[in-house]
């Protein structure tokens, strides 16, 4: 009888560390990070001269949000990974034109890529559905396409994007913190 409990004690909390509900980095490094991010891309905000008021972008697609908001925490977490990724992907197009330092692009990229980096780490083994990650990355593709190569990646085409990639990242934190406990 003993033995059993010890077992079943075992087997949860192996299952509990597993778990990506029970990640550190998640659940103490996310938020500053995410902050950081979103700082750096108010930062750029600051350095802009050109306006862009009223343009029309590529509209975020809200049907996958919602699917990934109704998701396993592994799919939320699978969502907002790809769109970090697809985020530091973006990024490293040519943005010349922009008047961003260069220091700030890179520290928001290595924030970026740091937050995908720990979040995919809390991901178990088992992989989530490619259909949505497709359709997401055909988004940043459009926004690639439609956008900086339309527009001959000017400093107006990545005011446009930084716009768009701070709406995709506050999506990204609001369904990580969805999984974080309340303080």
């Amino acid at each position: 009888m003993l033995s059993r409990i010890f077992i079943a004690c075992v087997f949860l909390g192996l299952f509990c560390a597993c778990s990506a509900l029970s990640c550190r980095w998640m659940e103490h490094r996310f938020r500053p990070y995410s902050e950081n991010s979103l700082d750096l891309l108010d930062m750029m905000a600051k350095n802009m001269t050109n306006s862009t008021d009223g343009e029309n972008t590529v509209p975020f697609p809200d049907h996958l949000y919602s699917q990934a908001s109704k998701a396993s925490a592994e799919g939320k977490l699978s969502f907002a990974v790809h769109i970090l990724k697809e985020v530091s992907a973006l990024f490293e197009e040519d943005h010349s034109s922009a008047s961003w330092q260069e220091v700030t692009v890179e520290n928001f990229l290595n924030v970026v890529n740091r937050q995908a980096d720990e979040l995919h780490s809390c991901i178990g083994s088992r992989g989530e559905s490619k259909k949505q990650n497709t359709k997401l990355h055909l988004y940043f593709k459009r926004m690639s396409n439609e956008i900086l190569k339309k527009k001959d990646h000017s400093a107006d085409a990545w005011e446009l994007i930084r716009r768009e990639v701070k709406v995709c990242l506050i999506k990204a934190d609001l369904l990580v913190s969805s999984l974080l406990p309340s303080n």
